[in-house]
């Protein structure tokens, strides 16, 4: 078997696109030349990775295991690569994370500034993803570290806390509720909220911890992305329970945020990292910037 890395980054490249131009484009190589070195991995591997229709390119089931694995082999690579180059050159190097996109959106793009003016020749990427993605994509080392919840990390990974969010009301300025400058659990549990489908971390986190109080809350509107949830409160369909951070966005469309109590509910946002796995010079450095600045990510409403 004569797997290279240029068959790899092939078949990452298409496996992304989810077609060969694209993924030519990308590599900078000719259509042919993708699609030569794709059927050189498969024979290879004596595998078929991809089903090819006439306007559509999927990837089959053998091909959906592999591409972690191809990812992970061409990160590991990258690093020893990139670190090499930063040993060097002193600066020169990458630095991969991945996000929930509440902290992608409005966590981390003030830090990765700060981070590229004085790291000029490091090249920052930001994977956002959904919360329950970050932990995965810091295991198979396709990132060097994630920015999230802890919540299903197990040995591998490790936490350290950033930042502590707590759970406030969030609704129009003309709502009953915003005459108070606290709102009790008990007295949101009867009224219909909008908020995230079951399944989503930040709920489940929540429901958990008013089960233990007896508390249920009912979603009359159950949407997935945090903007939505606001837009629907701005238009008048109801109020939302969500975490403190978002109340910086919750403000700039003229909504108001109540703390909500009895008891407080707090959620943790953490650095994920592998317990295995070293980092880069360049990682190394922005992980001390996002450590150092962990006073001023924080919105407490």
């Amino acid at each position: 078997m004569n797997v290279t890395l240029r068959q790899l980054r092939a078949f990452i490249a298409v496996a992304e696109a989810q077609h060969f131009t694209r993924a030519a484009e990308r590599l900078d190589l000719s259509q042919s030349s993708v699609s030569t070195l794709v059927r050189e991995l498969e024979e290879n591997l004596g595998l078929r990775l991809f089903d090819r229709h006439t306007r559509m390119l999927r990837l089959t089931h053998a091909g959906a295991e592999i591409l972690p694995l191809a990812r992970k082999a061409m990160a590991d690579l990258d690093s020893v690569l990139g670190s090499s180059a930063e040993l060097r050159t002193l600066g020169r190097g990458r630095v991969s994370i991945a996000a929930s996109s509440l902290q992608a959106a409005l966590v981390l793009p003030g830090l990765i500034r700060r981070y590229t003016e004085e790291n000029p020749a490091v090249r920052v990427r930001l994977f956002d993803v959904p919360e329950h993605e970050v932990i995965e994509k810091v295991r198979t080392g396709e990132v060097d570290f994630g920015v999230g919840s802890d919540t299903g990390a197990t040995g591998d990974i490790s936490a350290r806390l950033l930042v502590t969010d707590v759970f406030v009301v969030v609704m129009r300025p003309d709502h009953a509720f915003a005459r108070r400058s606290e709102i009790a659990w008990r007295d949101i549990a009867p009224v219909p909220l909008i908020g995230p489908p079951p399944g989503n971390a930040v709920r489940e986190q929540l429901d958990f911890a008013l089960a233990r109080e007896g508390i249920r809350l009912e979603r009359r509107y159950e949407v997935t992305l945090p903007l939505t949830i606001l837009g629907m409160v701005e238009a008048g369909l109801g109020i939302a329970v969500m975490t403190s951070a978002m109340s910086k966005l919750a403000r700039a469309l003229g909504l108001v945020t109540r703390a909500a109590v009895q008891p407080r509910v707090e959620r943790d946002i953490s650095l994920l990292f592998h317990a295995d796995r070293s980092l880069s010079p360049a990682a190394q450095n922005f992980r001390d910037l996002l450590i150092a600045s962990r006073d001023s990510l924080g919105d407490k409403g």
